[in-house]
This record gives structure tokens, C-alpha cells and sequence, in this order.
């Protein structure tokens, strides 16, 4: 099994966003390729496989970790494999790093802006809003979406947040008047 090679860019330390996570080891300049996501070439069909079946598992357990990550219109990287560091980088709504795909065959992380040493390398995962409720997010900046989506999901996803509080404020008031009947014919 090959071994996560040493990065000069970076360390894995645990994260306050989310587990484990990659970290500056020095100040990275801006366009600087830092790690490639590696893994096992997976058809699309056994990628979606492989991440309902690990979905599945995840509602039973609570974890969630699916490491595909798309590659080109018929091929995934499947990064669920312990030499991929790459795959610990968490999400952020205000990322430092991008995922750039090069000649259709690898995926890199490339730097945004400069990040400074000791800075959490992070980028936006990019999820759309299919199953936008179980994704949470915890990055905590200052623009944080409040769920794990691409950017360009973001007005829609701000509606149906604001829907949604909208029905819990008006369900809430609907259960208090009901209880409230009930205790009045109570003490009636």
C-alpha cells in the first residue's frame, strides 16, 4: 500500500471545523499547486455506488465520508484511501484553495491568495442542493452559507432557509395556540 508522501506546503493537525484538516506549514503563494487528489479511477456509475452505499451506512453510523470527487464527464476519483491527504481538507464558504482539474487526468489544490503559515487550508465543496439539509456547514466565517452548497446555489438555498424558519415560526405559533386551547378547556 503506498504511503502518503511528505508535502512541503502543508501538515495534517485536527481541525475546529471538522476533524482532521491541512495546515500551512509555511506562507504559500498565490496559483501554487500544493497537493494532487489521488485515489482509484471509478466509472460514474460505481461512484454514485460506492457513495449511496456509503450514505446508507452513514445514517446508521453518523459518519459521512465520501471522497468522490469528479474527474471529467465519465470518470470519478474515488479519494477514500489513507495515502490521499488531500481528502482531510474541509469546506469553507470563504476558501483559500480551489480544486483544479488538469488535462482531464488529476485534480490539484491550487492556492486562491497567499495563505499564511499555520492558516487551515480550505475550499468550497461545491455540493448543489439536492440534499442541502444534511450538509451543515461549520466553517464559521464571516459569509458562511449555513449549509455545505456551491456559491452559485446560494440565493436559492438563502430562500428555502428563510422558508423554512418561516413554517417552524409559523408552526410553533399554530402548536402554542392549540395547547393553549387545550388548557383552557382544561380549566374550563
Amino acid at each position: 500500500m503506498p504511503k502518503a508522501a511528505p508535502n512541503e506546503w502543508y501538515s495534517v493537525r485536527n481541525s475546529e471545523i471538522h476533524g482532521r484538516g491541512l495546515y500551512a506549514k509555511k506562507k504559500i503563494p498565490k496559483d501554487t499547486w500544493i497537493v494532487e487528489y489521488v485515489g482509484k479511477k471509478v466509472s460514474k456509475e460505481e461512484s454514485d455506488r460506492l457513495a449511496n452505499e456509503l450514505l446508507e451506512s452513514a445514517k446508521k453510523t453518523g459518519g459521512a465520508q465520501v471522497y468522490m470527487f469528479i474527474l471529467n464527464d465519465q470518470w470519478d476519483i474515488d479519494g477514500n484511501v489513507p495515502w490521499n491527504t488531500a481528502r482531510l481538507m474541509n469546506h469553507s464558504c470563504s476558501p483559500n484553495v480551489e480544486a483544479q482539474t488538469f488535462d482531464e487526468k488529476e485534480i490539484w489544490f491550487m492556492a486562491l491568495r497567499d495563505i499564511e503559515k499555520g492558516e487551515e487550508l480550505v475550499f468550497n465543496y461545491g455540493f448543489d442542493l439536492e440534499f442541502w439539509e444534511d450538509h451543515p456547514c461549520r466553517c464559521g466565517s464571516e459569509n458562511c452559507a449555513g449549509f455545505i452548497a456551491a456559491e452559485e446555489y446560494w440565493p436559492t438555498l438563502r430562500r428555502k432557509i428563510g422558508g423554512k424558519k418561516a413554517w417552524l415560526t409559523s408552526h410553533k405559533k399554530k402548536l402554542a395556540k392549540k395547547a393553549a386551547k387545550k388548557t383552557a378547556k382544561k380549566t374550563a
